[in-house]
């Protein structure tokens, strides 16, 4: 069997089998996990803009099932649109504690947490939940991400799940958020390998004090690779959430999916680029070609491609029906599009590091110029950890 065979069947096997761990932990995590205690909570949600469905993102914070929490909106400036989109939230629920904080401090290159700096200073209690805007929470979530805490714990986190897409270029996004990039981030959290995505992040103030305060948070250009770096020198692990929380999509244009995906991918090169190196190989482009070269030469039956292509996304289809993710007719050509989009998209963020974030022009290069300064507080913060843990259950 040539090389390339061998190649296009171990992909194959690869996308199989992260897809049948992921159906397993389904299936785990379904089991309800309840703790004992329910502490009180500070929610954070900064704003920036309008976007599609801010109005009822934010407002769903509102419907939270839990005893007590507080919410704090954080907005830069004054005159941003959303400013009044929050206002009008809390005047409809004047029966929850919750406020809105103008301004910004700039103790980083990451302008969402010069956004969120005034927040976490404000917050009452020990216990923050980072949520972005375009995040819909379900009731239950406060719950769901307490559950995932242990005593080997530093963080528990969220990737987004594109659900209510209503354009084609909203479908490329939503297979690419979901059967991809939440299936990747979720099957690194089955083996141990966890790493925070800044969607939805549950911390705990005593923890992220240890390691230098708040501000570490921004000694990288993303706030979630410089979490994730933090939370691993100290010894404790990054968990993710079993099900992960919607993002409704609505429109998008195919620019700004690709100016969305480039810039994530050039944030992954530049802060984690051992585990980057990999993204060039997965998807079903390249062992299609192979298998197409070898069908073009007489070596294997012109229509294995093809069969090839079907078992590919059928396994993928499957995953996202287990999963309630969108799986339309049209999500099977999205993700041909999504997949012949990697290469390109593998190769544009190795020859570049500039990207521009709601509007702000920014560059992968500032990770390199503010090194993380990372203080080696293991033992006290794994023995804070397991004290939490006791904490919860009691």
């Amino acid at each position: 069997m040539s090389l390339s065979i061998w190649f296009a069947t171990a992909a194959l096997a690869v996308q199989a089998g992260s897809i049948g761990a992921l159906l397993a932990r389904k299936h785990i995590g379904s089991v309800p996990t309840h703790n004992a205690t329910r502490p009180p909570i500070t929610i954070l949600r900064p704003v920036c803009g309008l976007e599609n469905n801010l109005e009822r993102c934010l407002e769903s914070t509102f419907d939270l099932r839990w005893p007590s929490f507080e919410v704090i909106f954080c907005v830069a400036h004054e005159d941003d649109p959303a400013a009044a989109v929050v206002r009008s939230l809390l005047a409809r629920h004047p029966e929850r504690d919750a406020q809105l904080l103008v301004g910004e401090d700039a103790i980083s290159v990451n302008p969402k947490m010069n956004n969120l700096v005034k927040g976490w200073r404000s917050a009452r209690h020990d216990w923050i939940v980072i949520v972005d805007s375009n995040v819909l929470m379900p009731p239950d979530q406060l719950e769901r991400m307490l559950a995932r805490w242990d005593d080997e714990t530093g963080l528990v986190c969220a990737p987004p799940i594109g659900t209510e897409p209503q354009n084609f270029a909203a479908e490329v996004e939503s297979v690419w958020l979901n059967s991809f990039q939440a299936r990747w981030q979720l099957l690194a959290d089955s083996i141990g390998q966890g790493f925070a995505q800044g969607k939805a992040m549950l911390l705990n103030r005593s923890i992220i004090s240890d390691l230098g305060g708040f501000e570490r948070l921004g000694d990288a250009v993303a706030e979630d690779a410089a979490a994730t770096h933090l939370v691993r020198e100290a010894g404790l692990k990054v968990r993710l959430v079993h099900e992960p929380f919607a993002q409704p999509l609505g429109k998008r244009s195919a620019g700004s999916v690709w100016k969305r995906q480039l810039r994530w991918a050039r944030l992954r090169r530049a802060s984690f680029p051992l585990y980057f190196l990999p993204e060039v190989a997965v998807g079903a482009t390249l062992p299609t070609l192979c298998l197409a070269g070898a069908a073009v030469s007489g070596t294997i039956p012109v229509v294995t491609p093809l069969v090839y292509l079907a078992l590919w996304y059928s396994t993928e289809i499957l995953l996202a029906r287990s999963y309630g993710w969108p799986s339309g007719w049209r999500s099977f050509a999205a993700m041909i599009v999504r997949d012949l989009a990697l290469p390109p998209l593998f190769i544009a963020a190795w020859f570049g590091s500039d990207f521009v974030w709601r509007g702000n022009a920014m560059t992968v290069a500032e990770e390199g110029s503010r090194p993380l300064r990372l203080r080696r507080a293991v033992a006290r913060t794994r023995e804070k950890a397991r004290a939490l843990v006791a904490t919860l259950s009691h």
